[in-house]
């Protein structure tokens, strides 16, 4: 998600260049689609036989240039034996040897969607170009239509609220998230839909359960109907996440919850967005996968902040309040 942010800038730099996107399955369906995109390719990093048949396709290409964004072990390899000319990376310990550009070394001093932009910079392109990109098939922009027109008028102000997260330590809980969305129907007279994924359902239910029916779960969708859900909200409230992301990517005003990560290194990108974290809590920012304490930094987090934050994000967006 966070590398699109380096397709206009490549486009304009070459405005008849073949662009290909190398990516895991779980990405493919934002970027399918989008006019910067030429194609995309499939990297199944636990099949020995496709990753063979993936270089061979890749040498056979014979690509000029090859950014590897991920820039892990196996990434770095494929870059190695593309056969490409120029082969952009980082000079991380161990990959330093597949590539002979280079982004930044240091880890933790940008954005990681300004780090992107430095590599383009660092080896001497355009890196002015600053929109992230995800694309909604025009099927689920009438999915969500459909689900919107039946379940909302014109005039309610639906906010969005996302419970998923990569980790469990990544995860506000769903009483503080109940206790922020109560507050916010209360004080704003707002709708909360609540989106989901597979691995979000549970916590997804119990706010609903919560909130007692004043609420509204999102039926099961892909991640194009997800998409295509967040895209039609005033706001999205989320923990750091893929669908945080796709919010920024999309234009809907989100306000992060952080706890276990940086939000200036992994909030949402761009002026438009607000987040919010307990910065007096001695354990914040761990980058633990799973708390070994009571989940203080979400459970503690006061809701008056939340909707401190949330009114900054509704002026910043010269978004109506229901008040």
């Amino acid at each position: 998600m966070l590398s699109t942010i380096v397709l206009d800038n490549l486009r304009h730099e070459f405005p008849d260049a073949k662009i290909d996107y190398l990516v895991e399955i779980p990405s493919r369906d934002g970027l399918v689609g989008l006019d910067s995109v030429n194609e995309v390719l499939i990297f199944d990093r636990k099949d020995l036989r496709r990753k063979v048949e993936l270089i061979l396709k890749i040498r056979k290409t014979k690509y000029d240039l090859i950014f590897d964004f991920f820039a892990n072990p196996s990434t770095a390899l494929v870059t190695f034996l593309s056969g490409a000319r120029y082969r952009a990376g980082f000079p991380y310990r161990g990959r330093r040897y597949a590539y002979n550009l280079f982004g930044p070394a240091e880890r933790g001093k940008f954005h990681s969607a300004q780090l992107h932009l430095e590599t383009l910079n660092m080896s001497g392109l355009t890196s002015s170009l600053n929109k992230l990109k995800f694309y909604i098939s025009p099927a689920a922009k009438s999915f969500a239509d459909r689900y919107f027109n039946e379940n909302f008028s014109d005039d309610d102000f639906v906010v969005g609220i996302c419970p998923g997260g990569g980790w469990a330590s990544k995860r506000c809980d769903p009483e503080k998230f109940a206790e922020i969305a109560r507050e916010l129907i209360n004080r704003f007279r707002v709708k909360i839909l609540i989106l989901w994924g597979r691995s979000d359902e549970e916590d997804a239910k119990e706010i609903d359960r919560l909130l007692h029916n004043e609420s509204y779960l999102a039926p099961d969708t892909s991640l194009q109907e997800l998409a295509a859900l967040i895209s039609k909200v005033k706001v999205i409230i989320a923990n750091d996440s893929g669908p945080m992301h796709i919010s920024t990517a999309i234009g809907t005003p989100v306000l992060s919850l952080h706890g276990p990560t940086s939000p200036y290194m992994q909030g949402p990108f761009g002026e438009g967005h607000e987040w919010i974290r307990l910065n007096g809590l001695d354990c914040i920012e761990c980058n633990l996968l799973v708390c070994p304490r009571n989940h203080e930094c979400f459970r503690d987090l006061p809701v008056e902040r939340v909707i401190e934050k949330f009114e900054i994000l509704l002026s910043k967006n010269n978004l109506r309040r229901n008040t």
